[in-house]
């Protein structure tokens, strides 16, 4: 059995890079490939978070921050002072982990709403200071003059570069994640999302976990912060703020809590889903609103589950039909 479900993944994964690379050539225009891109960088997001959230069963209302202070630190640090773009990546994401570190400890001795309550005043504290240190960051207005992300000294120019940096990278840290969560650690989230105190009784180090997902979940947020600037080559406080780390929970919620293949699809599906209902700019709030209710209605486990579902039906009927073939097949 345990053969059999690492053959699965290792067949997932394949078909996930396959299709990642052959996507971009059945696309009929470019803007289809910068929707893909942005949506590579919430599947970044939404996996971290998925990790923390799904997984520990640790609620972040303020994840958003993580990202918009990699997004800043690489673009200060390149636009203003003239870094070398690696060098100004690696100084956001590291930023971020320290600032995670710190923010963990305090915070996740909160439990329930007050854990959401206090990741929530670190998002706008962090809002707030990307408003108003305009000396630095630009203010309301935002940075410009951001340099494009360089690979091996070679300018990624093109989107469809772009796309696969993105998508690469996505693909990189899934499968990351993916052992990490068939590991004893991923054993120990669990054991932590069902029951802390069982999970203490049992011998799991709680509370050096819990830092631990927190910091991973801020290290994919970086990632993510520090391919977006680079992409964009502009950022302003509004895409960091409240309503961003909102909208990174609900995609967790809707791809499915606990599932890493739910994270990427939620990702996808929702940053899909608002371009797709342009054509009807006077309604798309109440379809879009009205979509997600009866996803959590008829789909609490969210498209991963529905997923599941459909594959369990499928192999059902495959399995009646070679039992009892149709006339015509016999």
């Amino acid at each position: 059995m345990a053969g059999r479900g690492g053959q699965a993944h290792v067949l997932g994964i394949a078909a996930f890079a396959a299709t990642v690379a052959v996507l971009p050539f059945l696309l009929p225009n470019e803007y289809y490939l910068t929707v893909l891109i942005v949506a590579g960088f919430n599947a970044i997001l939404t996996l971290g978070l998925n990790l923390l959230m799904g997984y520990a069963g640790q609620i972040s209302l303020g994840h958003a921050a993580f990202f918009g202070i990699s997004a800043y630190t690489t673009g200060i640090l390149t636009a203003t002072w003239r870094w070398p773009v690696p060098a100004g990546i690696a100084a956001g994401i590291l930023l971020v982990v320290l600032v995670a570190a710190v923010i963990a400890v305090p915070t996740l001795r909160l439990k329930g709403h007050y854990l959401a309550m206090g990741t929530l005043g670190f998002g706008l504290i962090v809002y707030i200071v990307l408003n108003e240190a305009t000396a630095v960051t630009g203010g309301p207005s935002g940075l410009t003059g951001i340099p494009k992300l360089a690979v091996l000294g070679r300018v990624v120019s093109s989107d469809q570069a772009y796309y696969y940096v993105v998508w690469a990278t996505v693909l990189l840290l899934f499968v990351l994640a993916q052992n990490l969560v068939r590991s004893r650690v991923g054993r120990a989230l669990r054991a932590i999302h069902t029951s802390e105190t069982a999970a203490a009784v049992l011998g799991v180090d709680t509370e050096r976990f819990k830092i631990g997902v927190f910091i991973l979940s801020g290290f994919y947020a970086a990632v993510a912060g520090a391919l977006y600037a680079h992409y964009v080559t502009f950022v302003s406080p509004g895409s960091f703020g409240f309503h961003a780390s909102i909208q990174l929970v609900t995609m967790v919620v809707v791809g499915g809590m606990a599932s890493l293949w739910g994270a990427v699809a939620g990702a996808t599906f929702l940053t899909a889903l608002p371009e797709a209902l342009r054509a009807i700019e006077d309604y798309d709030i109440l379809v879009y609103g009205g979509m997600l209710i009866l996803c959590m209605m008829f789909l609490p486990g969210g498209l991963a589950e529905g997923a599941a579902r459909a594959a369990r039906g499928a192999r059902a009927l495959w399995s009646r039909w070679r039992a009892a073939p149709p006339e015509g097949a016999r």
